[in-house]
């Protein structure tokens, strides 16, 4: 199989370095170019053809963020990952990105002890990504090659396995929507809940993201409809249309209390290279409620949500999840699909009517026994 050829944007000549040094470990990668500014980078772009481009956030001349504009107004498709600080303004200034069309985003080190840590830390990051999105691209028998969730051994080469639907389930009300997704996750969130109506449940979600990333993406997606979105406190009653993000670095478990449902947050060890992780969210919702449950898988790298999918199909709940044409990475929603744990596959552009359909449909059905 070709390597990835990758094209490394940033204005450090010591962070282009450390990029291009961590990327050269991989044997499937090919740094083929760096640039110092966005400006260079389009160029370097038209020159090289690389497979994905790495992009700092602020750099001189032009930024990343007007050069993920740029590209993509010039027809350039090429997945870009931001490489961003942890702080507000980068997280800002990565949803920005994002928004103008980046792919996905990794961290910057900090606070780490040596060079050799920064190198893993970025070769632990940035790799099973480059792999991932690069296969995306190349079609359905590359991604069986290459899928492997961040700091995961990669997968050997197979033939992509088919998607099994489950049995339908028995009629039974729904009393809470769970989510997961990971990359490709904050522009799939923002178009699902710009376009879902308002419903009588409340929905919580893992996104796959750090600390003070998980805050912004909740404030900008509370602006984008009729729901209140907001990252989760630990100790919350859920309310219906209320949407509850999981917060960087916490799990995210939904608890019965009395009559009511209720948030909990742990740093339990993470979960599929996850924390939060979304098996952990479906487990504890189907503990909480049983079968009166949707579930929704979106866009992501690894298999994270599967087991929980499971779990949820056999308490009688409903999953959906995100088709493949339609996913930026087709990881997470294709493992629940090919295992047979999805009721139905949809694209992203239907996806808030299925969860609207779902949960209306659910209003009108008997009551099946409620939660366990």
């Amino acid at each position: 199989m070709a390597r990835t050829r990758v094209l490394v944007v940033d204005d450090s000549v010591v962070i282009r370095r450390l990029v291009t040094d961590a990327l050269s470990r991989e044997p499937a990668i090919d740094v083929v170019g760096v640039a110092a500014n966005g400006r260079i980078a389009q160029a370097k772009v038209a020159q090289l053809a690389p497979d994905v481009i790495t992009m700092d956030v602020e750099m001189p001349e032009m930024d990343g963020i007007e050069a993920v504009r740029a590209l993509r107004a010039s027809g350039h498709t090429q997945p870009i990952i931001m490489f961003s600080t942890l702080t507000e303004r980068g997280a800002h200034a990565t949803l920005d990105a994002l928004a103008a069309g980046a792919t996905d985003y990794v961290t910057k080190p900090a606070n780490v002890g040596s060079v050799q840590q920064s190198l893993d830390q970025v070769a632990h990051e940035l790799v099973p990504r480059i792999l991932a999105l690069s296969a995306a691209r190349r079609g359905p028998a590359a991604r069986a090659a290459s899928a492997r969730p961040a700091g995961g051994a990669p997968a050997p080469a197979a033939t992509p396995p088919r998607v099994r639907l489950a049995s339908a389930p028995a009629p039974r009300p729904v009393r809470l929507v769970v989510l997961g997704s990971s990359t490709g996750g904050p522009e799939a969130l923002s178009r699902l809940i710009t376009a879902l109506p308002a419903l009588p449940v409340p929905v919580a979600v893992v996104q796959h993201m750090p600390p003070v990333f998980t805050r912004q993406l909740a404030q900008r997606l509370d602006r984008l409809g009729p729901w209140t979105v907001a990252e989760a406190a630990a100790g919350e009653t859920l309310r219906p249309g209320h949407v509850y993000v999981a917060p960087g670095d916490h799990h995210l478990e939904v608890r019965r209390a009395g009559g009511a449902l209720v948030t909990a947050l742990t740093q339990a060890p993470p979960e599929n290279f996850c924390r939060p992780a979304v098996d952990v969210l479906f487990r504890s919702a189907v503990a909480a409620v049983g079968g009166d449950l949707l579930g929704v898988v979106l866009t992501g790298m690894g298999a994270d949500g599967r087991a929980g999918a499971e779990r949820i199909v056999g308490a009688g709940g409903t999953v959906v999840v995100q088709d493949e044409a339609s996913s930026v990475v087709w990881g997470m929603p294709g493992a629940v699909a090919t295992a047979g744990w999805a009721h139905r596959v949809v694209p992203l552009a239907e996806m808030a009517q299925a969860v609207a359909r779902t949960v209306e449909d659910a209003r009108r059905a008997p009551v099946a026994g409620g939660a366990a």
